[in-house]
């Protein structure tokens, strides 16, 4: 029998693969295939590359611009101590108000997420998402990684991964509306362009709408689409683009379970982002008068897009899109500048070394979590199994 089934799969891969990859060379395949082998083989060479040349564009374009703020940047150390003390300890509630959030939505499915570990995923993951920003890819992975070891499936880490976005970004799109249409409808007080108001409350709006409407889709979607597609890769695609709004269904599901459980702690998504403001603000007192809230707020949300960019934390990128967004609502140039970026140094450096250890400590709570994995899904050997085992199990090289 053994001989048979080795007989069978010696003859039928020979015979068919090679067709295939003529088939496809013959469309042009193989010079992406080897367009995409080079970017594996020379990953880090390419990354290093990469690098090099933004370093470069900052040296060649961005320090010239930095030397003539000269002035302004040396009265950063004019600042009032008391107020951007009180700004570092307002930024530490807002991690607090992460914390409590995460902790909320992964204590789950048997697996309770303590305040210990949740503290350690949240500023190692912190630290992540300011080295690699893209929208905070670099968070989202590190935070996936330990989810995954302490024993939550893949569907329900990113389920609730989304679930947890959905609470921090549904504030988020929720205040681009109501602060967008308070300012230009002067219920407000602040200047308020066109651009900078109701464009970005549109823009809330339509994500809240598109969000709240895959709620509507039926449990079953993805399962109902699979039959539509006919061909084996049509049949791949329609299955991820089904998996999407699937997705998004499941984990509105539970972010409304756990709005409806009142669970106290969800205060945590308007907390990160209130105190997170206040920083800001406690910054602009640090230096002069401050815009309205109502225009502070505005701006921080509109410039915390440019966190979208592949910039280490947004560096750059965030500062000089929140400085352009006050500067448009009439805000002198100098405070924006002082404030913006005294923010920046706390939001940006306050939580990395804690986050650093955060890490370091993260890696051995992952490691116990797996341990004990290990122990629940060891099955001890039965007695006489060691004189069994050859003749039950034999190696795969024994023909």
């Amino acid at each position: 029998m053994v001989t048979t089934d080795e007989s069978k799969t010696r003859a039928s891969p020979p015979v068919e693969e090679p067709p295939a990859r003529v088939g496809r060379g013959a469309t042009g395949a193989p010079s992406s295939d080897r367009g995409r082998g080079f970017l594996r083989r020379h990953r880090r060479l390419v990354t290093a590359v990469i690098g090099v040349a933004a370093i470069a564009g900052f040296i060649q374009f961005v320090v010239p611009q930095l030397s003539a703020l000269g002035p302004t940047l040396h009265r950063l150390r004019a600042g009032d101590p008391k107020w951007l003390g009180f700004g570092v300890v307002l930024e530490a509630v807002s991690l607090g108000g992460y914390v409590a959030l995460f902790r909320t939505v992964f204590s789950c499915h048997g697996v309770r997420i303590g305040w210990k570990a949740s503290y350690q995923i949240t500023m190692a993951g912190v630290v992540a998402t300011k080295l690699f920003a893209a929208a905070g890819a670099g968070g989202v992975a590190l935070t996936v990684w330990a989810l995954r070891a302490s024993g939550l499936s893949a569907r329900n880490v990113a389920r609730r991964v989304l679930a947890l976005e959905f609470f921090l970004y549904g504030v988020y799109a929720g205040t681009l509306v109501v602060v967008g249409v308070g300012l230009r409808s002067g219920l407000f007080a602040g200047r308020a362009p066109w651009t900078l108001t109701v464009a970005p409350a549109i823009l809330g709006a339509t994500v809240i709408v598109v969000l709240l409407s895959m709620r509507a889709l039926p449990n079953d979607f993805e399962r109902r689409m699979k039959p539509l597609a006919g061909a084996r890769r049509g049949r791949r695609l329609l299955g991820r683009l089904a998996s999407a709004p699937s997705a998004v269904h499941d984990a509105l599901g539970i972010a409304f379970s756990l709005i409806k459980g009142r669970k106290p702690w969800l205060i945590g998504a308007i907390a990160y982002w209130a105190f997170d403001i206040a920083t800001l603000w406690a910054c602009f007192h640090a230096f002069g008068a401050p815009p309205p809230v109502a225009v502070i707020v505005m701006a921080y949300f509109v410039g915390a897009l440019a966190n979208a960019l592949p910039l280490p934390g947004g560096l750059g990128g965030v500062e000089a899109g929140t400085i352009g967004v006050f500067l448009a609502f009439g805000t002198h140039a100098s405070l924006a500048i002082l404030a913006v970026l005294s923010y920046r140094l706390i939001s940006f450096w306050l939580p990395t070394v804690p986050g650093a250890v955060a890490y370091l400590q993260l890696r051995r709570t992952v490691g116990v979590w797996r341990d004990e994995t290990n122990r629940q899904h060891r099955v001890p050997p039965l007695e006489g199994s060691r004189s069994m085992a050859p003749s039950a199990n034999p190696p795969s090289g024994s023909g």
